[in-house]
C-alpha cells in the first residue's frame, strides 16, 4: 500500500499528527505500507527540517518538484492538511474513506486493523 501525506511545518494540525502517523508506521515497518511526503512547505530549509525532527523513514518528493503542484490539485488538498490518501494498486486514489487521518488518530483501532480496513478498499 502507498499513501500519500500531505503536510508542512508551518501547520498546526500537522505537527500534532505527524508523530502519530510516525508511531503508526514504525509500528507497522514491515505491514507492506509505504509512506510519501509530499511538502506543502515554504522552502527547502524548512523541508528538511520538518523532516528531520518530525518524520519517519519516509519517501518525499523535494521541495519544488513540479510534480508537487500536480498532486495537490489531483488529491484536492489545496486547504485540508494534513491529508493522507491511499492509493489504489494501479496509482489511483482510494477515496471511500474519507478521512484517512482520522483512522490513523483512533486509539481504539490497532495498526493491523486499520490496515485491514484499508486494503479492503484497494482494488
Amino acid at each position: 500500500m502507498v499513501a500519500l501525506y500531505f503536510s508542512a511545518e508551518w501547520c498546526p494540525s500537522c505537527l500534532d499528527f505527524t508523530p502519530k502517523l510516525k508511531k503508526f508506521y514504525e509500528e507497522g515497518v514491515n505491514s507492506g505500507l509505504e509512506i510519501v511526503f509530499i511538502s506543502i512547505d515554504k522552502s527547502a530549509k524548512k523541508q528538511e527540517a520538518y523532516l528531520k525532527e518530525y518524520h519517519g523513514n519516509w519517501l518525499y518528493i523535494p521541495y519544488g518538484d513540479a510534480s508537487i503542484e500536480t498532486l495537490k490539485k489531483n488529491y484536492n488538498t489545496r486547504h485540508c492538511i494534513p491529508f493522507l490518501v491511499l492509493l489504489q494498486n494501479d496509482g489511483s486514489p482510494t477515496m471511500a474513506i474519507e478521512n484517512f487521518v482520522d483512522d490513523v488518530e483512533m486509539d481504539h483501532l490497532t495498526m493491523k486493523e486499520i490496515l485491514k480496513k484499508w486494503a479492503d478498499k484497494i482494488v
